[in-house]
């Protein structure tokens, strides 16, 4: 399974593509757009910036090609973190348009919870549970945690878009999307053990 990895120089990259080869993936770390056409699992990691993260893609020829061989081709692609928001249509985070795969903009999570404040960014594991069937999430159970680290969080348009859920300070917000071949999670499966690896591996069945 030939899977791509973005660099735009905005993500644990590295992690990424060493957990890719540990549940049995070819992981090729790209940073020519051009190198997409081949792939058969797109990964679009990010930590930072919004719009600098899609500024970067735009400017290296990302965001076409990523047209191309994602709404196109069909070829599944899974966002992480950063990389997930950058799915959506647009950030209150700034100005910039995002891919518009999912419809929806990505905003802040609130100090204000229903367990009372709470500190912004979300750092650390939260269990999630699923919104909908979906071959991605077939090694979750009921134990299933996941490690966050993020002040901002996609709020789909259709709630069909929603595909996981967790809680932070008592109040709910999406951890994960799915819309034909695109996916989303808002948590690090790098940084999640086991959990993150099942995830991962799953990732590379979509579909087949």
């Amino acid at each position: 399974m030939n899977v791509a990895v973005v660099d735009i120089g905005m993500g644990n990259v590295g992690s990424v593509a060493n957990m890719v080869r540990k549940v049995g993936g070819n992981a090729n770390v790209v940073t020519d757009p051009g190198d997409l056409t081949s792939a058969q699992r797109v990964i679009l990691p990010g930590v930072g910036a919004f719009d600098e993260a899609m500024i970067r893609l735009r400017d290296r020829g990302f965001v076409d090609s990523l047209n191309a061989v994602v709404v196109a081709g069909r070829t599944p692609i899974l966002g992480i973190c950063l990389g997930m928001q950058l799915l959506a249509e647009r950030s209150g985070e700034g100005v910039e348009p995002g891919l518009g795969w999912i419809r929806g903009s990505v905003d802040r999570l609130s100090a204000e919870a229903a367990n009372g404040p709470r500190k912004v960014p979300h750092m650390g594991w939260s269990k999630v549970r699923s919104s909908k069937e979906h071959p991605l999430l077939g090694s979750l159970d009921d134990q299933s945690r996941f490690y966050f680290v993020h002040s901002y969080a996609l709020c789909p348009a259709d709630d069909a878009d929603a595909l996981l859920v967790a809680r932070y300070g008592g109040t709910p917000f999406v951890a994960a999307v799915a819309r034909g071949p695109v996916m989303g999670v808002q948590f690090h499966p790098e940084k999640s053990h086991r959990h993150g690896m099942g995830l991962m591996k799953s990732f590379l069945q979509v579909g087949h």
